[in-house]
């Protein structure tokens, strides 16, 4: 699965930065977010509960930042397991550039799904995602006191 996209958050780019590798900003942003923790400022823990079609699981994951230019971009790998609900692991890149009104972020990411989550359909695991990550940006710029318009999104299954 693929999902890619671009939101404009009315903040400036350092503000947007701080807020990404903000832990307490993200356990608000995060849908389902339950509990997150930094073990390092490469590493990130996460439990999380997800809803995506008939599948309710909570997934303990893990997430490893690379490649990363402050108040720029960066590159993550993830892995995620929700026990009999299945598994999910795949890698993110962001990007932060200026743009009128505030801060252009785009987002790619490729994912694989397995178990039960697999087994279901290849367009209701991409629209869940897509949604999660409207969801997660909308909740984002409220953080930091903004709003988010999402400029173009993808969300296919691969």
């Amino acid at each position: 699965m693929e999902l890619n996209g671009e939101q404009l958050i009315s903040a400036p780019i350092p503000e947007v930065w701080k807020g990404l590798n903000d832990i307490d900003v993200l356990a608000k942003s995060i849908p389902g977010c339950e509990e997150i923790s930094r073990i390092s400022p490469e590493e990130i823990h996460a439990k999380v509960m997800f809803k995506i079609g008939p599948v309710r699981a909570r997934f303990a994951g893990k997430l490893f930042l690379s490649d990363i230019i402050p108040d720029q971009s960066c590159s993550m790998a993830f892995e995620g397991s929700g026990g009999a609900a299945g598994f999910a692991k795949g890698k993110s890149r962001v990007e932060l550039k200026q743009a009128d009104g505030g801060t252009l972020v785009s987002y790619t990411t490729e994912a694989s799904i397995g178990g039960k989550l697999g087994q279901i359909g290849g367009r209701l695991i991409s629209a869940s995602a897509k949604k999660i990550a409207d969801d997660f940006f909308q909740k984002f710029a409220k953080e930091l006191g903004g709003e988010t318009a999402a400029l173009e999104s993808d969300a296919g299954s691969k």
